[in-house]
């Protein structure tokens, strides 16, 4: 199964090895890809790296969240080690940090400030505003129109679509279940996708598998209303597993801990319940979890800091959005690793060719909140 999958560096894919030339079709946003980061020690040949101040500021979760926070700080840490660069860094702990924190960036003289997630935008669409000759990038928002902001987006939901699939096809009870953080965009797309796998494998398999926590059509379930407090993964975690859930799907940032710690619990009390990350993979940047863990759903965002860092150190600063898609390698389902036993030749067959067909379009996968 190695050759079906794509392996992402330490924080998420089904289907089809990616080489080194496929990663660099990560940018390509409307057009064609800017090339892919360079290697260690890229940036010597340019004498303006050393004078070059790349910058990142976290939302609530911070850069320890094994989670979207942690994946893109990596990829600046890359980037910086990469091209030579200098690095600062800024970790917010609530909402109330992301203007201070700006601000602090704004004062170091960053050329370009990376801001990690969509409760970032009206702060950083406020110091872009404020700071026109400096240069940003949000990841997970697309609202910030400005010369100087570049939006990084993903189309998450094709790869929760794989993730829903391969859980209905998994599941004993006949449930699985998903519940989010906060009802946003960037957490609801990921629901969405993983309900419509769940209707899909329905569909072709003449199956009746049950999605918990996630209604589709009308757009209302289960979410913790944070992502900061642990215990509340857990708590909903406990309420899906006690209704007979045993696939889930936690989207909310640090809650997964609390999801993966309340699958082990009911595992080691009997219970057979697996678990799904989300933003990295899972196995590599939560080992906790590894013997429950099913699959990841991924967005490749280590690899696309590190290019719009490359870029806007060779002048090539761009504020097109970026769009992660399953054909671009932006998004992906990771391995089944520990687990792939527990998935079926047959059932890895058709996860081969439903990829296939959401990236030709004879699959439509929809949500109200992917990117356009």
């Amino acid at each position: 199964m190695k050759s079906l999958f794509l392996n992402t560096v330490r924080r998420g894919a089904i289907v089809g090895t990616v080489s080194a030339s496929a990663l660099a079709l990560l940018l390509s946003g409307c057009g064609a890809a800017p090339p892919a980061a360079g290697g260690s020690g890229t940036g010597s040949a340019n004498p303006a790296a050393a004078n070059y101040l790349n910058c990142i500021v976290s939302d609530s979760g911070g850069f320890d969240d094994q989670s979207f926070n942690q994946s893109s700080y990596e990829g600046l840490v890359k980037a910086t080690k990469d091209l030579g660069t200098k690095m600062k860094e800024a970790q917010s702990t609530s909402t109330s940090d992301f203007v201070p924190n700006l601000s602090q960036m704004a004062s170091a003289g960053c050329n370009l400030t990376i801001t990690v997630g969509f409760l970032l935008a009206e702060a950083t669409a406020s110091a872009a505003k404020a700071n026109p000759d400096l240069h940003y990038a949000i990841i997970d928002d697309n609202s910030i129109k400005a010369p100087n902001v570049k939006p990084v987006v993903y189309d998450t939901a094709q790869a929760a679509f794989l993730a829903g699939y391969a859980a209905a096809a998994v599941s004993k009870t006949g449930k699985v279940g998903t519940f989010g953080g906060i009802n946003i965009p960037t957490v609801t797309i990921f629901m969405d996708g993983f309900a419509d796998g769940v209707a899909y494998y329905n569909e072709k398999q003449g199956k009746k598998v049950q999605l918990l926590g996630w209604n589709a059509a009308t757009q209302q379930g289960s979410f913790a209303n944070t992502f900061e407090i642990i215990q509340e993964g857990t708590k909903i975690t406990n309420n899906l597993i006690s209704e007979g859930a045993d696939v889930i799907m936690p989207v909310a940032g640090p809650l997964g801990k609390g999801a993966g710690d309340a699958i082990l619990a009911a595992n080691k009390g009997g219970k057979d319940v697996k678990l799904v990350w989300v933003d990295s993979d899972g196995f590599l940047s939560a080992p906790t979890y590894k013997s429950i863990l099913l699959t990841s759903v991924i967005k490749t965002m280590g690899e696309a800091v590190e290019t719009i860092v490359k870029d806007d150190l060779n002048g090539k600063f761009d504020p097109a959005p970026y769009i992660g898609t399953l054909d671009n390698a932006g998004v992906a389902l990771a391995p089944f690793h520990d687990l792939d036993s527990s998935v079926s030749a047959d059932t890895k067959s058709q996860l081969d060719a439903i990829k296939k067909g959401i990236i030709d379009g004879s699959i439509k996968v929809e949500s109200k909140a992917s990117p356009k």
